[in-house]
């Protein structure tokens, strides 16, 4: 296994970013934010930058952690908002060598009928696109259709041969389980075993549930101090024989998915980045694991 991160948790600053890895003794960055924007949305000078800035650092971009159908897409919106999308990422992807995109499945619609014919459909396009290319996608148990459950990303997997797996071990825990009666939250431990040979890649996130004393927000917290079963799935996996990325999501500085969310921290993005990258592999030297770099 292989350890890296969401570097731009840390700063949105490229540089900065190569330098936080380089600090943690990792070589891999998952990359999602330069300087405020999505990759796939740079321009052609700001991703020339980007590459340039890697260069020579011994640092690669092993993920590409895309937009693509995510919980802010709306499955009614004009498809051409997502093979732009795809067509600007695809090119990028190649040259910087990524291996893995990671999509979503769109935002849960407020309506019974959640369109999944169409779902489906978009996402056997985007699937079909990417791995002639040679890219695996992977899907992200978040807030969107497949997260709604184990169940759903069930679902979608039967429909969609080919598609594997990012499991994020945080967002089970302030989900609601839409296959439940009630809705209750989402079993992070249960969720994990049902997917888990669907595996491909992994985020590490750490939380505790919403709650009348955090405002009904998840509070993020370091690796292992949450309810997000960190150690226990890392356990798993090691001794299932999985060799692929470990990668850390702090949340503990900034939630781009929701700006009031309680981060529980006041630290330095950097120091917390660097902080939580430590007490990740801390939980994984406890177990056996030994780091590989990534080889690109």
């Amino acid at each position: 296994m292989y350890l890296t991160g969401i570097a731009d948790e840390a700063s949105q600053n490229i540089k900065t970013q190569i330098e936080v890895t380089h600090q943690l003794g990792w070589n891999a960055i998952e990359s999602r934010f330069i300087d405020g924007k999505n990759i796939h949305d740079l321009s052609e000078e700001a991703f020339d930058l980007t590459c340039k800035a890697l260069e020579g650092t011994g640092v690669y971009i092993n993920a590409f952690g895309s937009a693509i159908a995510n919980w802010g897409k709306d499955v009614r919106d004009d498809f051409s908002i997502t093979e732009a999308e795809i067509n600007r990422t695809i090119p990028r992807m190649k040259r910087l060598g990524a291996k893995f995109v990671r999509i979503m499945s769109y935002k849960v619609l407020d309506s019974e009928d959640q369109m999944v014919e169409e779902r489906i459909r978009r996402l056997k396009l985007i699937l079909d696109a990417f791995t002639a290319e040679g890219i695996t996608v992977v899907h992200e148990n978040c807030m969107n259709y497949g997260g709604m459950s184990w169940q759903h990303t069930l679902e979608l997997l039967n429909a969609l041969p080919g598609l594997k797996l990012v499991y994020d071990t945080g967002n089970p825990v302030f989900t609601r389980d839409r296959s439940k009666e009630g809705h209750p939250w989402q079993d992070p431990w249960e969720f994990y075993q049902k997917i888990k040979e669907h595996i491909a890649y992994v985020h590490i996130k750490d939380c505790n549930v919403p709650s009348a004393e955090s405002d009904n927000k998840e509070v993020y917290t370091y690796p292992g101090e949450g309810r997000g079963q960190v150690k226990k799935i890392m356990t798993d996996l090691m001794e299932s024989g999985y060799n692929g990325g470990i990668s850390i999501e702090p949340h503990l500085a900034a939630v781009f998915h929701d700006a009031d969310a309680n981060t529980g921290s006041k630290e330095d993005p950097i120091d917390i980045y660097v902080k939580y990258g430590k007490q990740m592999m801390e939980i994984l030297n406890s177990i056996g694991f030994k780091h590989i770099p990534y080889q690109p």
